[in-house]
C-alpha cells in the first residue's frame, strides 16, 4: 500500500503519478520540476461561446476545455467536470498548487456562465474535480458525483450533493440522470480505497446518461476501452451526442482510451455525434498535444466529430458555431 510519505517522496523525486500530475511531450522529456513550477504563458482560448444566445428548444454544448462542457439541454443548464483554474494538483497550505498549468485558458470565465441547474462530476481526480472552481458555484446548485466520493467536497457546503452509482438513476426537475460504468480508477490520493483495486466500497468513477424530452446524451467522464456502453444500444436508447475522452493514453492506456478506442465505444452505443474532450488543455502524458485529435480525424470515416477546438459550440440542429474569442 502506498503511504502519504511514499507518495510525497515520489513527487519530490520527480516520479510520475498516473492520471494525476506528471507528463512529458514525446521526444522532449521535461522534468517534474518544469510541470510543477513552470510559468509559461497560457494561450487565450481560440473561440468564445455565447450561451446567452442559445435556444432552450434544443440541445447545445460548448467545449470549455479539458472535460469541462457547458450544456443547454432544452433549457436545463449543465456543466461537466468544471475545471477553470490555471493550475490543477495539490494545494500546499493555500499558498501554491503543485501540478500542471493550463496550455489554453478556459473558453468562458466563471462569471460568463449562465445559472447552472446541476453539476456533473465524473470522479475525484484533480483534473475533473477542481475544488477552487467548484466553490465558486451557488451552494444551492445540485452536484452529482460518483459513489463514495461526496466526501471530497466536504467543506464546500453544497446543500445538495448526490452520489450516483452505476445503473442508478435520479431526477433533477424533468431531467433524468443515470450513472454508467466505465474502466478507470477513482482515488484522489494513492492511499485511498478504490473500486479499481477490488474494494466495492472504495471511490468510484462514472460516465452519465442525461435524458429529457425523449432525447439522450452521454458524458463519458474518463475511461479506458471497455464494452459497458454496448448496453445502451441493447436497451434501444438513442444517443444524440456522446462526449468522450481521447487523450492521456501514452503511457496510461490502462486507464485512458486512445482516440480510436473512444470512437469505437461511441459506435458501440450508437451515438449520432461525437464530441472529443480530455485533450489539448493540460499535459498529462507523453503523446504530443495535438496527436489525439489528429489520430481521431484519421479514424473517422463520416462527419462524426462535432467539435475540435476549445470554445466551439454544437447544437442538435447540426450547427457548429465558431465565435472568435
Amino acid at each position: 500500500m502506498t503511504t502519504r510519505r511514499k507518495f510525497l517522496a515520489a513527487l519530490g523525486a520527480g516520479l510520475t503519478v498516473p492520471g494525476m500530475l506528471i507528463a512529458q511531450e514525446a521526444n522532449h522529456k521535461r522534468s517534474w520540476w518544469h510541470y510543477v513550477f513552470n510559468d509559461d504563458k497560457t494561450a487565450p482560448a481560440p473561440l468564445h461561446p455565447k450561451p446567452l444566445t442559445w435556444s432552450n428548444a434544443t440541445i447545445t454544448a460548448a467545449w470549455i476545455g479539458h472535460s469541462t462542457i457547458l450544456i443547454n439541454f432544452f433549457g436545463t443548464h449543465i456543466i461537466t467536470d468544471p475545471v477553470l483554474s490555471e493550475r490543477i494538483g495539490i494545494n500546499i497550505l493555500g499558498l501554491a498548487t503543485l501540478g500542471p498549468k493550463r496550455l489554453v485558458e478556459p473558453a468562458l470565465k466563471f462569471d460568463e456562465l449562465p445559472p447552472i441547474d446541476f453539476i456533473l462530476v465524473s470522479h475525484a481526480h484533480m483534473d475533473h474535480c477542481d475544488l477552487p472552481t467548484l466553490k465558486k458555484f451557488s451552494l444551492d446548485t445540485p452536484v452529482i458525483v460518483a459513489k463514495n466520493t461526496a466526501d471530497v467536497l466536504d467543506g464546500l457546503d453544497f446543500k445538495k450533493i448526490y452520489e450516483l452509482d452505476w445503473g442508478e438513476t435520479m431526477m433533477i426537475g424533468d431531467v433524468e440522470i443515470e450513472g454508467l460504468q466505465v474502466k478507470h480508477f477513482g482515488w484522489r490520493y494513492p492511499w485511498e480505497e478504490d473500486r479499481s483495486r477490488g474494494n466495492w466500497n472504495g471511490r468510484s468513477y462514472n460516465a452519465y446518461r442525461i435524458s429529457k424530452n425523449g432525447k439522450n446524451i452521454v458524458f463519458g467522464g474518463d475511461t479506458a476501452y471497455q464494452e459497458f456502453f454496448k448496453k445502451l444500444k441493447e436497451r434501444n436508447i438513442s444517443i444524440e451526442l456522446v462526449m468522450m475522452p481521447i487523450g492521456a493514453y501514452n503511457p496510461w492506456i490502462r486507464n485512458h482510451a486512445s482516440p480510436e478506442q473512444s470512437l469505437a465505444m461511441a459506435d458501440q452505443m450508437g451515438a449520432k455525434n461525437f464530441l472529443p474532450m480530455h485533450w489539448g488543455t493540460f499535459i498529462q502524458s507523453d503523446e504530443p498535444v495535438h496527436e489525439p485529435i489528429e489520430r481521431l480525424k484519421k479514424a473517422v470515416t463520416t462527419e462524426h466529430i462535432v467539435l475540435d477546438t476549445i470554445g466551439q459550440t454544437w447544437s442538435l440542429s447540426g450547427n457548429v458555431v465558431s465565435s472568435p474569442a
